[in-house]
């Protein structure tokens, strides 16, 4: 069997994005989204996730490029200056690697970021983290312990290929090797979740350290896909020059948002089944 779930990515980032899932998920493949609890809009996509019943929600835990849920005060070796998150992934990753990282803040900030979502009354089915960060060993832990105490069943493993549709000539070799290092990790991280009794699928594709997943991209996912589950990990969004000023992300939003809107009846998804993290649980329980 092929089965594929479309997430999206920062859900309740923006508004923008929000108003993206909701055109996906309506007339669109999309039946799967992780939501960021420090998101400027995480009331109104909590609402989308409520009023659409077909949509599998998860928690987007952050640690990197957005807003903690914890005074600054509480997490001082999470935060900059501003009270923000690091934006950069890499900044964030040394200091982890030099244990400038306080793991109790982590706890802290992740309990604190899943009982917001937890207070909406609305299930989750999954989760997943901003920039792959509960891949990272000790964060691994962390993220599983949470959700193995709020009976979420599933955990994202973004064990990327290592090159983009069309081979080395297209990527850059730092990003190929950046991939090949978040391979690892996450391979390690998939046995630790089902050490736990946790959920993933078999097989991982969407956008790492590349460009955005086009229709052309996407066609070609789906023509190669492999028996089992794969999760094809998007980030639509409806204004590129609005989404890449506020997100500060040259992504393109709008070219992901076109791919996830084709329709379930459509010739390329005729032997697919589309499903979310609900939906595998249930069928592997």
């Amino acid at each position: 069997m092929y089965q594929i779930i479309v997430n999206a990515d920062d859900f309740g980032r923006h508004k923008l994005i929000n108003e993206a899932v909701k055109r996906a998920l309506e007339s669109g493949c999309l039946r799967s989204a992780t939501v960021m609890p420090g998101g400027i809009a995480f009331e109104e996509a909590v609402e989308i996730a409520r009023t659409h019943a077909d949509l599998g929600l998860g928690i987007h835990f952050t640690l990197v490029n957005g807003n903690p849920i914890l005074p600054p005060e509480e997490i001082p070796s999470l935060v900059a200056e501003n009270g923000r998150f690091y934006d950069d992934y890499g900044l964030f990753v040394k200091r982890y690697a030099q244990g400038k990282v306080n793991m109790e803040e982590v706890r802290s900030e992740l309990t604190a970021q899943l009982s917001k979502l937890e207070a909406t009354g609305v299930p989750l089915t999954h989760f997943d983290s901003h920039q792959h960060i509960h891949s990272l060993p000790g964060i691994t832990e962390i993220t599983i312990d949470l959700a193995c105490t709020a009976g979420i069943k599933a955990m994202r493993v973004p064990a990327t290929g290592l090159f983009l549709n069309g081979g080395l000539g297209h990527d850059r070799i730092g990003s190929v090797i950046g991939r090949a290092g978040l391979r690892f990790m996450a391979t390690i991280a998939r046995q630790k979740a089902k050490a736990r009794g946790l959920f993933t699928t078999e097989h991982f594709a969407g956008n790492v350290a590349g460009r955005a997943v086009n229709m052309e991209d996407f066609s070609a996912i789906i023509k190669k896909l492999r028996p089992g589950t794969t999760e094809i990990m998007m980030h639509p969004g409806t204004d590129n020059g609005i989404l890449q000023s506020d997100c500060r992300w040259e992504h393109d939003f709008e070219a992901e948002l076109a791919s996830v809107c084709i329709s379930p009846a459509d010739e390329l998804l005729r032997n697919v089944r589309i499903a979310n993290f609900r939906d595998i649980c249930s069928t592997r329980a």
